[in-house]
C-alpha cells in the first residue's frame, strides 16, 4: 500500500472551499467554522507545502498557479468522493421486472404471496401487467409473464405452474345439488377482453352434461374473474371458474361445486425470454413464482 505523505484533509477541504468562493469568510460559512480558522489553516497548508497558494487581495483571494492546479485537483477528487458517498447511502442497486398476468392471477394468488420475495430479494421492485392478452417481453412492456396455453412459444422457456381445471361453482345458499336444477338459477359468465383465446364457457359446457332446458347465453356476464367469482359467492348464480383460482373457498365452504362434469382447460406456465434465462432478477421472480402456494411444485410434492 502507498504510504500517502497527504496535508491535513481539514485544510485541504478549507483551501478547497475558499478557492472556490474567492473567500475566506464565504468558506467559513459553508464549513460551519470561522473565517479566522480558514485563514489559518490555509496557512499551515501553504507552509506544509512550501508554496503560496493565494495572492491575498482586499476582500478577495486571487489564486496562484501552484493553487489552482491543487484547486482544479481537490474540485475532482471532493466530487468523486460525494458521489460515492451518496451511492453508498441510496443503498443497494434495485432492480425493477414487469411480470405480465391475468388479473384473477394476480390478485387471487401472486399478491398474497409477494411478501415472500420482498424477503428474499429487497432490491427487487416487482411490477404488475395486468391483461388477457399476451404482450410483448421485450423488457419494456413485460420481463416475464403467466400464460395459459400449450406451452409452445417460439423464443420463450415456458415452465408448467399447474393445470387449469374448470368446474361449475356456486354458494351453498342456492342449495343446488343436481344438474337438472341448474336451469332455474342463473348462469354466471366470464368473457375475458381482449383474449386471443376465450376460457372454457357454458356453451362448452352444456355440450358434455346436455342439461334440458339451460340457455347458455342468459345470466350475468362480467369481463373480470374476479367479479364473477364474487358474484357466485354472493349466491348470484353458478359460475363456470377455474378450480385453481376458488380453492379457498372450496375449501373454506364460501363455494361449492355441485355436480360436473369437470373440463380441463389449457395449463398456466411461466414464461420469459429464452436469452434471459441467465438473468439474475429473472431467475429470482422465476424462483418466487415456482414457491408461492398451490403451484405444480406444491401439487406434486
Amino acid at each position: 500500500m502507498a504510504n500517502r505523505r497527504l496535508p491535513s484533509l481539514s485544510a485541504l477541504r478549507a483551501f478547497e472551499a475558499a478557492a472556490r468562493h474567492e473567500s475566506a469568510k464565504q468558506a467559513a460559512e459553508e464549513l460551519s467554522v470561522t473565517a479566522t480558522a480558514i485563514s489559518h489553516q490555509i496557512r499551515l497548508l501553504e507552509e506544509s507545502l512550501g508554496v503560496a497558494l493565494f495572492l491575498r487581495k482586499p476582500r478577495k483571494l486571487e489564486l496562484t498557479d501552484q493553487g489552482r492546479e491543487l484547486q482544479q485537483t481537490l474540485e475532482t477528487a471532493f466530487d468523486s468522493i460525494g458521489a460515492t458517498v451518496e451511492r453508498l447511502r441510496s443503498g443497494p442497486c434495485r432492480q425493477a421486472i414487469t411480470l405480465s398476468t391475468t388479473p384473477a392471477i394476480a390478485v387471487r394468488w401472486l399478491v398474497p404471496w409477494v411478501c415472500m420475495l420482498r424477503d428474499t430479494h429487497p432490491d427487487i421492485d416487482l411490477r404488475f401487467h395486468t391483461s388477457h392478452e399476451p404482450v410483448a417481453l421485450d423488457g419494456v412492456t413485460a420481463d416475464v409473464a403467466i400464460r395459459y396455453g400449450d406451452g409452445r412459444w417460439p423464443g420463450l422457456v415456458a415452465e408448467k405452474l399447474f393445470d387449469n381445471t374448470f368446474v361449475p361453482t356456486c354458494s351453498p345458499e342456492l342449495g343446488l345439488h343436481d344438474a337438472a336444477d341448474l336451469p332455474r338459477h342463473s348462469l354466471i359468465h366470464f368473457r375475458a377482453q381482449g383474449a386471443v383465446s376465450a376460457p372454457i364457457h357454458w356453451a362448452a359446457w352444456q355440450k358434455l352434461a346436455q342439461v334440458p332446458g339451460l340457455d347458455v347465453n342468459a345470466g350475468l356476464v362480467f369481463s373480470d374473474e374476479t367479479h364473477a367469482i364474487s358474484a357466485a359467492i354472493g349466491a348470484q348464480g353458478v359460475a363456470l371458474m377455474s378450480r385453481q383460482l376458488i380453492e379457498d373457498e372450496l375449501r373454506e365452504g364460501r363455494l361449492v361445486q355441485p355436480f360436473g362434469p369437470v373440463m380441463e382447460g389449457k395449463p398456466f406456465h411461466l414464461v420469459y425470454p429464452e436469452g434471459r434465462r441467465d438473468d439474475p432478477t429473472i431467475k429470482a421472480v422465476r424462483d418466487w413464482v415456482m414457491g408461492v402456494p398451490g403451484g405444480l411444485c406444491e401439487v406434486k410434492g
